[in-house]
């Protein structure tokens, strides 16, 4: 079983930064790819960023590229995710993921994740 436990997320205002880590009980080495998902309240939980095994290969939404950088670091067993030019609109709980399905695998949506967080709020005010 992993167990990923979120922290960094706040309140900031409009054009500001936050970082979010996700740290691991586990080797994030052994877990393969990692994710970050979001839930705006009343909305659907949607994809932010993914990052595979080794780091070599990133994905974004749209509605973040540019402005968010997913990293990891396998020897600290932790994921990162730099959000800067944060919007209002970007006011969510995040999630980070795991997935074990296989070292070639990343996956951009849900459901294939199959280890969650409890969620970390960032709050981004105009």
């Amino acid at each position: 079983q992993v167990q990923l436990v979120e922290s960094g997320g706040g309140l900031v205002q409009a054009g500001g930064s936050l970082r979010l880590s996700c740290a691991a009980s586990t080797r994030t080495s052994s877990v393969y790819a990692m994710g970050w998902f979001r839930q705006a309240p009343g909305k659907e939980r949607e994809f932010v960023a993914a990052i595979s095994w080794r780091g070599g290969r990133t994905y974004y939404a749209d509605s973040v590229k540019g402005r968010f950088t997913i990293s990891r670091d396998n020897a600290k067993n932790t994921v990162y995710l730099q959000m800067n030019s944060l919007k209002p609109e970007d006011t969510a709980v995040y999630y980070c993921a795991a997935d074990s399905s296989g070292p070639m695998m990343v996956h951009t949506t849900a459901d294939p994740y199959e280890y969650w967080g409890q969620g970390t709020q960032v709050t981004v005010s105009s």
